[in-house]
């Protein structure tokens, strides 16, 4: 059960890329990635963070750990702005933050043993002598559900599931308190996604966890959220809690991608929203709305004024001028 102290607080963060080009390479433009996203993660909740691919979620999580550079904004955790921390400042609080890859092949050192890796993380944050961190490393494994018998195994000796479960050992290895989740079951089987949701959510109760879930899948972003956000070419255009949010969307974005979701009633009739027109590019966003390319129900004031927050009540916020 989530409460009400905020563990991370994100304002107004931005991350541009440049463009260059010319013979003598320069700046000719930015692509926004993120541009003005605002959130809070009240501690031990699940905020799920969801769109299209190429909306800026997964930037987002990083930016929020320094893994990429913010070009502007502030990120808070526990009330202080990590965006200016030094880097020995920065890596006591990634004890207390940290991050699972989409990919987990590609996030393991592939020359590594599996049981090394555990315990290079521990080794690298000081955390005991070596038969401590040893210990600790078969203590990792079995709360993933792993034999320590693996330990001398290397990543190409696992499946897609185990490599998971190994990333999430590593996560968890510094006993940390935010953990942000990049599409961590998306090239999973439909049923090993169910194992490591299930996992996750077991872990976030006995450890105390905080996550952001970042995710297309809705299905899996309403099993395991306690609120959503709804991202759309670098802004978040609706946030609430989860059941108001698939109970009763008000952005008409968030409604067209709850249309798509597949249901196995087959008495239940939903229509699905078909948008169209083509994702406009973050390098020139519309003005206005960014959704208003592919609105339906776009008017003039649409384009002109960038929609603000309305508040709904209960946590419930949307930007769109027609609510």
């Amino acid at each position: 059960m989530a409460t009400q102290d905020k563990l991370l607080e994100v304002n107004n963060l931005k991350v541009h890329f440049p463009i260059k080009g010319g013979l003598i390479p320069k700046t000719v433009g930015h692509v926004k990635a993120v541009d003005g996203v605002n959130f809070h993660i009240n501690a031990g909740e699940t905020l799920g963070l969801v769109g299209e691919s190429g909306c800026g979620k997964s930037t987002t999580g990083r930016a929020i750990l320094r893994l990429v550079r913010a070009t502007e904004g502030q990120v808070l955790f526990e009330g202080t702005n990590v965006l200016d921390m030094t880097s020995t400042e920065l890596q006591k609080v990634r004890e207390k933050m940290q991050f699972i890859f989409q990919d987990p092949f590609a996030s393991l050192n592939p020359r590594m043993s599996i049981g090394k890796a555990l315990e290079e993380v521990l080794y690298v944050h000081r955390m005991g002598d070596q038969a401590v961190r040893r210990a600790q490393v078969v203590e990792l494994m079995d709360m993933v559900g792993l034999s320590k018998r693996y330990l001398k195994r290397y990543p190409h000796e696992f499946s897609g599931g185990q490599r998971q479960r190994i990333v999430i050992a590593r996560a968890l290895a510094v006993k940390p308190q935010l953990v942000i989740c990049d599409e961590p079951v998306s090239a999973l089987d439909v049923s090993i996604q169910a194992q490591i949701i299930n996992l996750m959510e077991e872990l976030q109760d006995t450890l105390k966890l905080t996550f952001l879930f970042i995710a297309h899948d809705l299905s899996v972003v309403r099993h395991i959220s306690d609120r959503i956000a709804v991202m759309y070419l670098g802004k978040i255009v609706e946030i609430a809690e989860k059941h108001a949010l698939f109970d009763s969307p008000q952005h008409p974005y968030t409604q067209a991608l709850l249309s798509a979701i597949p249901t196995c009633d087959v008495d239940e009739k939903k229509e699905k929203i078909i948008l169209g027109g083509e994702i406009p590019s973050p390098e020139n966003p519309p003005s206005g709305c960014r959704f208003r390319t592919r609105c339906p129900h776009a008017t003039d004031l649409c384009s002109q004024q960038d929609p603000q927050y309305k508040d709904l009540g209960d946590g419930h916020q949307v930007a769109c001028h027609l609510v």
